[in-house]
């Protein structure tokens, strides 16, 4: 079993990571740039080192002082929590080289996954769904490309094979722009990820963003947890997530349940890791494996009463999986709103000092926050400062409870999208279930 572990991340992700920790009895290392050594996690840890300056590049980036942190603290094992290295294959190696535990997949499965087309290759061969399009990288040759754009059928859409969050894609909707469009997101990709490698799709019109939670151990184990619908996105980034999806029927659930339980062991999975969809008409396609904890793992927490990260730490300590398919029977709703410090207009950042703190509470209410009166909001990473969860018995009382935890949340002091959450919350079309990954930005008016 793993004794002490060192939290390789910062804010939320790092606190819960921590408090799984305390309940399992695991000692822990916090982390942390200069500009972190208040938050709540690197207070409560039994130990703390801090890696670097503020900039991510020279502190959560920084393979080799986390490393020598954990080295100098004697920890047995990393947790990367999501984001940052969380699904960098050389940290990985390089963990487990220096005689560490990883908490995650091995190299090996990162890299495979982390690639979008040998992601592809290695689905069609176990038989998950995918999306119509190249069998690989684009042809060099325009002849060809325009050959395939006209196979697969317009709309198309470029991907960078290294690319993610929402970046290094591009939509082509007619014959004419497709070399064009080709060459600048080759472009943009070989600047955004030293890769400039280039795949084709056909763009689906409004489909729904469902992903799959898997969980499975070193002996070739796997269950699913059920899926996520995270549909209600801005440019490709999620917003608000809710578990079960509405609309997807236990058959549908089982089915695509085998099939991805049963990749995992065909690729030899090890850990928590999340299977992404486009959801349309009925059907599924694979558009990518986070090979990770996703940030919105609380909504199947909700609805299953499994801890993930304590299975992560079992599943990364060498244990069996001791949960059975047949233990996994979702219970009713749950939803997550994201917590940002932006200007709910215009989606810029808004850092700075927290001056009031009032987090909601009640039943089936959670929140997530790494934040507190008097803390400061940095301006050097991502803008999501906690996440909001309900759990109710069913979708319509999770709104309900949403609505009411959100009028009951207060943050002073700086900008927050608490206002943007109310507005989508209360909206027909979310009430209603089933919204497209479009609809927020149409909503909003932003332009993909």
């Amino acid at each position: 079993m793993i004794k002490k572990l060192l939290i390789a991340n910062r804010g939320e992700i790092a606190l819960r990571i921590l408090r799984a920790c305390r309940e399992m009895g695991i000692k822990t290392v916090a982390v942390h740039s200069t500009a972190d050594r208040d938050l709540k996690h690197v207070r409560l840890a039994d130990e703390s080192v801090c890696i670097g300056p503020a900039s991510s590049t020279d502190s959560y980036l920084n393979i080799p002082a986390i490393i020598s942190a954990a080295e100098v603290t004697d920890a047995d094992a990393i947790h990367p929590g999501y984001g940052f290295l969380s699904e960098n294959a050389d940290f990985a190696e390089r963990v487990e080289s220096s005689g560490f535990v990883f908490v995650g997949p091995r190299a090996k499965t990162i890299r495979l996954m982390g690639d979008k087309i040998s992601a592809k290759e290695a689905m069609l061969k176990t038989n998950v769904p995918c999306v119509p399009g190249s069998e690989g990288a684009i042809p060099e040759d325009p002849a060809e490309a325009l050959a395939m754009g006209d196979r697969i059928g317009y709309p198309v859409i470029i991907k960078a094979t290294g690319g993610g969050g929402g970046r290094g894609m591009r939509v082509v909707h007619k014959r004419e722009a497709l070399i064009d469009s080709i060459i600048l997101t080759k472009s943009e990709a070989r600047g955004a990820f030293g890769n400039d490698v280039v795949y084709m799709e056909k763009y689906l019109q409004a489909p729904r963003h469902i992903e799959f939670q898997v969980l499975a151990d070193s002996f070739g184990n796997a269950i699913h947890l059920c899926e996520r619908d995270c549909s209600m996105q801005r440019r490709h980034q999620k917003v608000v997530e809710e578990a079960p999806a509405p609309g997807i029927t236990p058959e549908q659930r089982n089915r695509m349940g085998a099939i991805l339980t049963k990749a995992c062991s065909e690729i030899g999975y090890r850990g928590a890791g999340t299977f992404e969809f486009l959801y349309e008409n009925g059907e599924f396609y694979f558009i990518e494996m986070n090979t990770r904890l996703q940030v919105e793992h609380p909504v199947t927490e909700m609805i299953t009463g499994v801890d993930l990260v304590k299975q992560q730490l079992l599943i990364a300590s060498g244990e069996k999986l001791m949960i059975k398919q047949e233990d996994i029977v979702p219970k009713g709703h749950a939803i997550e709103c994201r917590i940002n410090a932006e200007d709910p207009n215009t989606f810029m950042p808004s850092p700075g000092k927290i001056e009031r703190f009032h987090q909601p509470g009640g039943l089936g209410v959670r929140v997530d926050s790494h934040v507190y009166g008097g803390y400061t909001v940095p301006p050097y990473y991502d803008s999501m400062i906690g996440k909001l969860i309900v759990h109710g018995e069913d979708r319509a009382g999770a709104i309900a409870r949403m609505e009411g935890a959100l009028e009951e949340m207060v943050i002073e002091g700086i900008k927050t999208n608490i206002d943007l959450q109310r507005r989508i919350i209360t909206d027909p079309a979310f009430i209603k279930g089933g919204a497209d990954i479009h609809y927020l930005e149409k909503k909003l008016g932003i332009q993909s």
